[in-house]
């Protein structure tokens, strides 16, 4: 344990003993909803004597113990003092069905807002983009924090152009090596080594099979306990960067019976010397990664061409990727690491084009709909 975790366990014990009740009608004037989750909402507000405008960030009594509201809370106050962090202002209260913080308001949206299905958005602006989540995570990692939920729903933008984002939401942040029970879910951004974990008690799918009444009691795993990475973080950094340039995902699952995921991970076997086993989730090995480490012991190595999936990106934004998604944690590279690859293309020049003119076409259309809808409020 840092000292930083261990100062933060300390300022959550003092503040328990001094968190406030407070009316917020009577402080704030609430304006917007910015979003919500499991966890609660967020709320636009304004503060009636400064007239500071401010995020509220609600989390139900009911659901949400104290500790973790304000661990949350001293988390983002204390120690997010990176510029690329949200950060907490300071303020904290409760009511009969909520505790609230307050925390600095990007009022420009999120990263999923932005990002064009099928299309992405611009390199540059996706560059600038990953430079400070870099930054960011690195920050938290160098206390001695692990974020664990970096996607694009958790990186609001200060303008619409990325010059500033900041990461948030720091709920599911835990200290670096602290065991804690894997979960497995059927998204890209799950790493492949929770794979362990499929099927058990906690897992999301187990989840939702006993909500369907389909779980056999007999078969559920037990928990699988496994040591916080900084690792965890990176992975979901590549995907991020994958969604913000292509608009997509290069995979629907990263599960060993998951085709696509399984064609990127034959091809990094046939491009990277493996000296050691893989871990127990890439069982069982198929023929042609068999064929594979035959050649790798030889010393051979053939010339491959990138995976299908990385077709379109040129050799430095292939090299970025397979630092960040190297299947075998132990060997990711680190967010900081990642900075090498910035400033060069990423996106090849015909994918470039193509890509630019489905943006100027989806554009267009948004334009058409904002035109029908203004339209449509005048015959009203």
């Amino acid at each position: 344990m840092t000292a930083a975790t261990k100062l933060l366990d300390e300022m959550c014990h003092l503040t328990a003993q001094s968190l406030t009740a407070l009316d917020t009608s009577e402080h704030f004037k609430l304006l917007k909803l910015l979003g919500e989750g499991s966890y609660g909402k967020v709320m636009l507000a304004v503060h009636r004597k400064r007239g500071t405008p401010m995020a509220l960030k609600f989390f139900p009594r009911e659901s949400t113990s104290l500790f973790s509201f304000l661990r949350e809370y001293n988390l983002s106050l204390s120690f997010c003092t990176h510029p690329s962090l949200t950060r907490a202002l300071g303020i904290a209260y409760c009511t009969p069905s909520h505790y609230i913080f307050a925390q600095q308001a990007s009022l420009f949206g999120d990263l999923y807002d932005i990002i064009i299905p099928e299309v992405g958005m611009e390199e540059d602006r996706c560059q600038r983009v990953v430079s400070q989540l870099c930054g960011a995570l690195s920050h938290l990692h160098t206390l001695g924090f692990v974020h664990r939920d970096v996607k694009p729903e958790n990186v609001f933008l200060c303008d619409s152009d990325c010059r500033w984002v900041k990461l948030g939401d720091f709920g599911m942040v835990k200290a670096s090596g602290t065991r804690v029970p894997e979960v497995w879910y059927s998204s890209p951004y799950c790493t492949p080594e929770a794979e362990i974990a499929r099927g058990n008690e906690d897992s999301w799918s187990s989840i939702n099979d006993q909500q369907d009444g389909s779980e056999d009691e007999e078969k559920k795993k037990k928990r699988v306990l496994v040591s916080v990475e900084p690792t965890t973080d990176s992975w979901a950094l590549g995907i991020l960067t994958y969604a913000m340039l292509t608009g997509s995902h290069p995979w629907a699952e990263t599960a060993s019976d998951c085709g696509s995921y399984l064609k990127y991970q034959e091809w990094f076997d046939q491009v990277n010397i493996l000296g050691d086993e893989l871990d127990v989730w890439t069982e069982p090995q198929s023929e042609n990664q068999q064929k594979t480490r035959d050649l790798n012991k030889t010393g051979q190595k053939d010339q491959t061409p990138a995976a299908p999936q990385f077709s379109c990106f040129t050799p430095l934004a292939c090299s970025f990727f397979q630092s960040l998604l190297n299947p075998r944690p132990q060997n990711r590279g680190r967010p900081e690491d990642a900075l090498s690859f910035l400033g060069g293309d990423w996106v090849l020049e015909k994918e470039r084009m193509r890509l630019e003119k489905e943006r100027k076409r989806s554009s267009g259309k948004g334009a058409i709909k904002c035109m029908k809808e203004m339209e449509g409020r005048g015959e009203r």
